[in-house]
């Protein structure tokens, strides 16, 4: 029963959090409060929760993963596609090895293979609390979907890398050979795992849709199971679950673009994942501060071994590894934008925002690297032994300092972001304001047509009608799509609410069939078409 007391007290510490960061007026991102609350947990409960780190892992991470794979704009991902690699891939490469051995050499105690699993696992970065802590200073939207994409990459290079580090530790041999069959294996086949179940799943399920129809409550659901199914076929195959859970969240994107599912399913089904969103990853950072407590002294028992007998020292390892990780991203975005640059202005490359990259969005992009649910998630997945039954090596330790990396890079944003993206200028975008305007055309015209069709088919079918009377009605619709609803025209009939009702269904769906087909066709981004559909599936759930 205390289990149960306690998990209601951490969703219930996750909505006052929520609260509070709107009610302070001081910008303080949730994360920071849900930790605090965490504590406070702890402390009335008098004892941590005691977790299943692998059942932790598996009922967390795939639903957050899928999501991110689902909502994250194709657009970008395809056009800042070597960003994204550069800081998903070789950032994380690099951070594993330059970390793992800085940790090695500050304490010797920790293993070189568990410092390389806590420098993997410290890899990942958060882009929900970035967004957090920028909500009242927002990036631009370039630099947002890059760290985005970043994170939904390096989410899967970091744990596959986590994951073959801590098989070294375990007693695993190792060759450069083996682990790159390995990464590939994990990698490769995790993704068309992803893909081919989603896929498969999806079309049994438009079979059994079309035969007996479709309800939103099961379609809800089904969503919900999908990135499960993925995770846990990917891992029986001992391919990469996380990379699984993704490629499954990118298929969903692509499948909602046909524009099968009715406009009732996408409200709820958005509804509800936004609520699980909000829920999982707040009940991480409680979580994160509920257990502080035991990994603070577990950490400090790991530091007398060692032959330091202050704390202090904690705080030493603390602020070695957040410099390090700061100092590696910071080299990383530089050298890469500096390349970018030089190749702009040989002609090899034209990109107006990166020839106009100076050292504080560098410095931006360097701090925005918040660390959380991942990296939090991934550690509490350290073995609690060795294969031969002893303590695993500095676990206690490693679990604190992730934990505090987590902490101190939310404040550091917190703190840094805010005042140094005042004093950067970014170039002006019109890209998106373009495609939001070819949006709205589309609507107008897709709708127009759909009015104008209707229109003719009942002055046809009733000549002895009033014209003037539907051209009234059309007028109506249209106002109704364009989002300015006009005032009935005099008391209609049954019959007559009935026309106007198929009217502006019929244009509703001409409507989103036209901002699907831009989407399909790549002439707006995914993110817009989903906003557009959404204020076309609000006016028909209004109407029924």
């Amino acid at each position: 029963m205390d289990d149960v007391n306690l998990t209601l007290s951490m969703l219930a510490a996750v909505l006052i959090s929520n609260s509070v960061v709107k009610i302070i007026p001081v910008a303080i991102p949730a994360p920071l409060v849900q930790i605090l609350l965490g504590f406070l947990i702890a402390g009335w409960f008098n004892h941590g929760m005691t977790l299943n780190p692998d059942l932790f892992f598996y009922l967390f991470l795939p639903p957050l993963l899928f999501l991110d794979g689902w909502r994250i704009s194709k657009e970008s991902l395809i056009r800042d596609r070597i960003g994204i690699l550069v800081l998903a891939f070789i950032l994380v490469f690099l951070t594993v090895f330059g970390l793992g051995h800085v940790l090695h050499w500050l304490i010797p105690a920790m293993p070189l293979p568990v410092a390389f699993a806590l420098a993997a696992i410290v890899s990942p970065t958060d882009p929900v609390a970035v967004s957090a802590i920028t909500r009242r200073v927002p990036l631009p939207p370039r630099l947002q979907a890059l760290l985005e994409g970043e994170s939904l990459f390096n989410d899967a290079s970091g744990l596959v890398a986590f994951r073959l580090a801590v098989a070294l530790a375990l007693g695993g041999s190792f060759s450069i050979t083996s682990a790159s069959q390995n990464f590939l294996w994990l990698t490769l086949a995790g993704l068309v795992v992803g893909v081919v179940t989603t896929r498969a799943l999806l079309f049994l399920r438009n079979l059994f849709v079309r035969r007996w129809g479709e309800e939103p409550g099961p379609e809800v659901l089904f969503s919900l199971l999908l990135p499960f199914a993925s995770y846990f076929l990917a891992e029986q195959m001992e391919a990469s679950g996380i990379l699984a859970a993704v490629a499954a969240g990118v298929t969903m994107s692509y499948a909602e673009l046909s524009g099968n599912a009715l406009a009732a399913t996408r409200m709820q089904r958005k509804t509800v994942w936004d609520t699980l969103q909000l829920s999982l990853n707040g009940m991480m950072f409680v979580l994160l501060g509920e257990q502080l407590p035991a990994i603070f002294r577990g950490a400090v028992q790991v530091v007398q071994e060692t032959g330091h007998h202050n704390p202090a020292w904690l705080l030493v390892y603390a602020v070695a590894m957040c410099t390090t990780l700061i100092l590696l991203r910071f080299l990383c975005v530089y050298a890469y934008l500096w390349l970018r640059r030089g190749l702009s202005l040989l002609g090899l490359h034209h990109d107006a925002e990166t020839a106009q990259a100076n050292p504080r969005l560098v410095l931006v992009l360097s701090i925005a690297g918040v660390r959380g649910a991942v990296t939090l998630a991934g550690v509490m997945t350290l073995p609690l032994t060795l294969a031969d039954g002893s303590p695993f090596p500095a676990r206690d330790l490693a679990i604190f300092l992730a934990s505090v990396v987590i902490i101190v890079s939310l404040l550091t944003a917190s703190l840094a972001l805010p005042p140094i993206m005042k004093r950067v200028s970014f170039p002006a975008l019109r890209r998106r304001q373009e495609q939001e305007e070819r949006a709205e055309q589309a609507v107008r015209h897709a709708s127009a047509q759909s009015v104008a069709q209707t229109l003719n088919e009942l002055i046809a079918h009733n000549p002895e009608s009033s014209g003037a009377r539907y051209t009234a009605m059309a007028d109506r619709v249209l106002s109704n799509i364009a989002h300015s609803p006009q005032e009935e025209g005099g008391e209609q009939g049954l019959a007559e609410q009935a026309l106007e009702k198929d009217m502006q269904i019929r244009a509703i769906h001409a409507a989103r069939d036209a901002v699907y087909t831009l989407a399909r066709t790549h002439q707006i981004s995914d993110e817009i078409a989903r906003e557009r559909v959404r204020l076309l599936d609000l006016i028909e759930l209004r109407m029924s």
